[in-house]
C-alpha cells in the first residue's frame, strides 16, 4: 500500500509543476441596470451585427460567414474600431429563452488570448428595468505566467474592463433615449 501511495505521489509531481507554470485565466464581470424592458434591451444586444450602434469604440461591424477551426460555417463579425485596428469575433450562440449571446475573439488588437464572453439580459430590480451582465474569461496576450509588460494579466484585465465599462454605459444611454 505504501508503495502504491508513493508511486501516485511521484506521478503527480510533473502535473503539479506544469500547472504552476500555466497562465491563470482572468475574469471580468460588469453589470448595468437599464430603464427599459428586458425584451427591448435584448432585441439590441442579441443582434450580433449591431454592436456599432451602441458601443462607442466600434465604428463599423461587418457580418461574415467563415469556416471555423472545425471547418464548419460560422457567423463572424469584423469590428473596425474608432481608434484604429480590428477585432474578428465568432458567434458561439444566441439563446432567446435565457437572453444570452456568447462569442469569442478569433484575432484582434486587444491584449488578450483565449477570450470568450457572454452577455445576458435579465429582468431588473424594478418593473420595466433590465439588468445586463457582460462576463469575459481570457488569458493575457502572451499566454504566459511571466508575460512581458503590455502582454500581462494587468494589461489584459484593464483593457477588458475599459471595453465593458464604456460599452455598458453607452448601451444604457442608447436604449434609454429610444
Amino acid at each position: 500500500m505504501k508503495y502504491l501511495l508513493a508511486l501516485l505521489a511521484i506521478c503527480t509531481i510533473p502535473l503539479t509543476a506544469n500547472a504552476a507554470n500555466a497562465p491563470s485565466q482572468q475574469k471580468v464581470i460588469r453589470e448595468v441596470v437599464i430603464k427599459a424592458s428586458p425584451e427591448k434591451v435584448w432585441n439590441l444586444v442579441k443582434d450580433f451585427g449591431a454592436i456599432h450602434q451602441w458601443h462607442p469604440a466600434v465604428a463599423e461591424t461587418k457580418l461574415e460567414t467563415r469556416k471555423d477551426e472545425a471547418g464548419a460555417d460560422a457567423l463572424h463579425r469584423l469590428l473596425t474600431l474608432n481608434g484604429g485596428g480590428t477585432l474578428l469575433e465568432k458567434l458561439i450562440g444566441v439563446t432567446d429563452s435565457t437572453m444570452k449571446v456568447e462569442y469569442r475573439i478569433v484575432e484582434g488588437v486587444l491584449p488578450v488570448s483565449g477570450y470568450r464572453a457572454i452577455m445576458q439580459v435579465k429582468a431588473g430590480p424594478n418593473a420595466d428595468e433590465a439588468t445586463v451582465t457582460w462576463t469575459g474569461r481570457f488569458y493575457n496576450k502572451a499566454n504566459k505566467v511571466d508575460a512581458p509588460a503590455g502582454e500581462d494579466n494587468a494589461t489584459a484585465v484593464k483593457a477588458i474592463e475599459g471595453v465593458y465599462d464604456s460599452g455598458l454605459q453607452n448601451l444604457k444611454k442608447v436604449v434609454e433615449a429610444q
